[in-house]
């Protein structure tokens, strides 16, 4: 299908509300900066109030993560979430619609001599990255510093996950199907930096169970088969919004020494040690809104 068929095609009413999505992220991208975060905030607080299933989703994980928490802890931290997600969609827009380059100035990135050393080397990295709710303008950002390919999931409406495309392809060199590994491992070989979110659950039959905040979860092996495969080192990017909701911290931890170690179960469990301190450090802004325990160890219950 030719890219004119593919426009008219995409004039048809069942693409209006998502058209009509687009053009609210473009508007959001160019509002001033306290402004987007406050409609980011009233868009975060009537999802806490009104997206029952979500609220659900996300005080059960809040429970299970944070059982040290006393109730009324837990419930701010989901209020919190939601708000901190609701940003998360204004920052997405921004990082989507807008040059990074206007907004360097806002961030502090560490650790980037890590990165650096391997790129004298000539070597590819694979890049560990958070479903934090910044994720999607923290690879914008990120693109400003060092170049990256990225591994994603195709978006299941046509018209959207070209928009989606198109505007990662800005940040990132290429884009990658989660499915296709080959795709992977050939750009690592080449020496591209590949980015790539293993902390969701992808299913049993990809996964191995290992501990994540003291709960066992489907953990995909792909992140040491990816290692195993290509000799890439892995390095840890944390990406967080500052408490002035201003500001954006960056950072590169060491790459992973001993990994992979040949034991998949303590490989997936020591990313998942990684992922959980990251959360830990702003845990508000971690994507709890999806189920991340929704595969369970044969014999246990449904916790969703």
């Amino acid at each position: 299908m030719t890219e004119n068929a593919s426009d008219t095609r995409f004039l048809h009413p069942r693409y209006w509300s998502v058209w009509l999505a687009i053009g609210a992220m473009y508007v959001g991208a160019w509002l001033p900066w306290r402004v987007k975060m406050a409609v980011g905030k009233g868009i975060g607080l009537l999802a806490w109030r009104f997206a029952k299933r979500r609220r659900h989703i996300t005080e059960t994980n809040i429970r299970l993560c944070f059982p040290e928490l006393e109730a009324a802890q837990q419930r701010k931290l989901v209020k919190d979430t939601f708000l901190a997600n609701g940003m998360g969609i204004l920052e997405t827009a921004t990082g989507w619609c807008r040059d990074p380059e206007h907004l360097r100035h806002r961030v502090v990135f560490d650790g980037q001599e890590h990165m650096a050393r391997l790129q004298a080397q000539g070597k590819g990295a694979l890049i560990i990255g958070i479903h934090f709710s910044t994720l999607d303008l923290g690879g914008a950002l990120h693109s400003l510093f060092f170049p990256a390919d990225a591994v994603y999931r195709p978006h299941d409406n046509a018209l959207f996950e070209r928009f989606m495309t198109r505007a990662r392809h800005r940040s990132f060199g290429t884009t990658i199907d989660r499915h296709d590994l080959r795709g992977v491992v050939r750009h690592l070989k080449a020496g591209h930096n590949v980015w790539y979110s293993p902390d969701q659950d992808f299913g049993r039959e990809a996964s191995v169970f290992a501990p994540f905040f003291g709960v066992e979860a489907a953990t995909v092996r792909l992140t040491a088969k990816i290692a195993r495969m290509t000799g890439a080192p892995v390095i840890p990017l944390i990406f967080h919004r500052d408490t002035d909701d201003t500001t954006y911290r960056m950072e590169y931890l060491p790459p992973l020494e001993d990994f992979p170690s040949g034991d998949e179960q303590a490989d997936a469990a020591r990313i998942n040690a990684v992922i959980e301190a990251a959360i830990r450090r702003h845990p508000e802004q971690y994507l709890w809104l999806h189920r991340r325990f929704k595969t369970r160890p044969e014999g246990e219950p449904r916790l969703y």
